[in-house]
């Protein structure tokens, strides 16, 4: 079994013919051709809460992107608490929060993984104003600098309800998918950080179902496309 999987599974590494490894592929078909006119590039994926799996979501649609022949790259925009470096077994003394803030170039924080195609900026150092860093110019040039070079950027973010990272975020996004754990998410909940990415005009893709019991399968993902 690859290392990928220590800390956080990645099933498409580890069981890629299981059921939940196919719906990680329908999830990755669903965004590509959730929109005919424009294509999506700028991924966030992003929860209503802490624990939901929205990290295990990222990481593994990234890697089923990285499979489809797509250059990817990983952005972890949780400055907060950061998981993309023990996902993919990576130092973080340097990533995000280090180019943002001009200590170094872009190039010098992009990490391979064990995986072709997939590539990594872990957050960095934790800074003590996440938001600012987030919603600064230097963040924009650095999304336009990875469009030139990447197919498709995912990031992570911290739960929408939690601060306003996410929708900081959002806004520089072609789309979200907002992860939701079944069962453990109140309704109201989930209404609740569907508007609060409303609000700014986010670009909702869909929403992952987490954890449904499903034909015998401890963990199920479902993909829901969302209409204009």
């Amino acid at each position: 079994m690859s290392r990928l999987t220590n800390k956080r599974p990645i099933i498409l590494m580890s069981n890629p013919k299981s059921p939940v490894a196919e719906a990680y592929r329908s999830l990755r078909t669903n965004i590509d051709f959730s929109s005919i006119d424009e294509e999506i590039r700028v991924i966030m994926v992003t929860s209503s809460g802490p624990e939901e799996g929205k990290s295990t979501t990222l990481a593994n649609l990234a890697v089923s992107y990285a499979q489809s022949d797509k250059k990817v790259v990983v952005i972890d925009g949780d400055m907060r608490r950061p998981t993309c470096h023990h996902t993919f077994n990576l130092s973080n003394q340097s990533g995000l929060s280090s180019i943002v803030t001009g200590q170094i170039e872009m190039q010098q924080a992009i990490k391979a993984t064990e995986v072709d195609n997939l590539f990594v900026i872990t957050s960095g150092p934790l800074p003590p104003n996440p938001s600012e860093l987030l919603g600064s110019k230097r963040m924009n040039e650095l999304l336009e600098q990875l469009k030139m070079n990447f197919d498709i950027i995912i990031i992570d973010t911290p739960p929408v309800l939690a601060v306003t990272d996410a929708q900081i975020i959002s806004s520089k996004c072609d789309g979200v998918v907002l992860v939701i754990h079944s069962g453990k998410v109140k309704r109201d909940m989930a209404i609740k950080a569907k508007a609060s990415l409303d609000h700014v005009r986010a670009r909702i893709l869909g929403v992952v179902l987490n954890n449904v019991k499903h034909k015998k399968e401890d963990m199920y993902y479902y993909y829901y496309g969302q209409k204009d």
